[in-house]
């Protein structure tokens, strides 16, 4: 193993958790404070290291199956939101519900609502099965359509008048660069730009940070979509970057002596797992 590399390390200021997920973690730190457990409907978080951590304080993760059977508790909505049906299940079975919904995710929802409820033909630009593309289709009865890049929306047969949604973490570029494209094959398009802009400002933001130093070292989740966007962004301004997700997978080969390095990582990504990560580079 090398030693003595004497890395410069740094780490980005920006990166770590947006207000959304701060917000649902700090709810979830404070009922598991009070109670000593919580139950929580998915991962709070798509990050495996936070979430261990939160459970090793009591925190429960259940999944839909285990939310049928459950009865007279209080689970937490993650920052994702949740379709209605999840609202409907928690009256059935007197569940209280501590929504800890992002407002930027809130607002969305209520927008799709307002769109089917005026029947426009829905489209929205996101992953398939991720928890908040979940709640957004919840405003549809199922019916918008969910594509997650150009190529299979070009597969639909697709009406005159689209109206257009986004996934709150999506790229602002891709999302535009599909709106150009079918507006040049005829159709009119109604786009609602509902990505956020804590999460799109800092693509700008890491291109300037990554283009400073030799290597970087990006933290995230391998379930996070906004840490692959980022990682994209970071690995096109500066190739010599690696992905991980836990300490144990730097690789001391990667850097050579005195090179600069800077951490950084996805809006799921937590701060003491970034400094986690700069604590080992500095004693290689």
């Amino acid at each position: 193993m090398q030693s003595g590399l004497h890395l410069s390390v740094r780490i980005d200021s920006n990166s770590g958790f947006c207000f959304g997920v701060i917000y649902a973690i700090q709810m979830a730190e404070d009922l598991l404070d009070e109670q000593g457990y919580l139950y929580c409907l998915g991962d709070i978080v798509h990050n495996d290291e936070e979430v261990q951590r939160l459970e090793a304080k009591g925190l429960r993760i259940i999944d839909y199956e285990q939310l049928a059977v459950l009865r007279d508790e209080a689970v937490l909505i993650r920052a994702h939101g949740e379709p209605p049906s999840t609202y409907q299940q928690a009256l059935v079975n007197n569940l209280t519900l501590i929504d800890a919904s992002c407002p930027v995710v809130l607002k969305l929802q209520n927008r799709i609502k307002a769109s089917f409820d005026r029947r426009e033909k829905l489209f929205i630009y996101g992953k398939h099965g991720h928890a908040e593309v979940r709640g957004l289709l919840g405003q549809t009865s199922g019916e918008a359509i969910v594509f997650e890049n150009l190529e299979e929306l070009l597969h639909h047969e697709l009406p005159a008048n689209i109206t257009l949604y986004s996934q709150t973490t999506k790229s602002t570029e891709s999302f535009y660069t599909i709106k150009t494209e079918l507006e040049s094959r005829g159709h009119s398009v109604t786009a609602h730009d509902t990505i956020c802009r804590q999460v799109s400002n800092r693509d700008l933001d890491l291109r300037r940070f990554a283009a400073q130093f030799d290597q970087v070292v990006f933290v995230s989740g391998t379930k996070s979509s906004n840490g692959k966007v980022l990682y994209q962004v970071c690995k096109e301004t500066n190739p010599c970057t690696h992905f991980i997700s836990k300490t144990d997978e730097i690789c001391p080969s990667w850097f050579g002596p005195g090179q600069s390095v800077g951490i950084c990582g996805a809006t799921s990504t937590p701060m003491w797992l970034m400094e986690q990560v700069r604590d080992v580079l500095v004693r290689l």
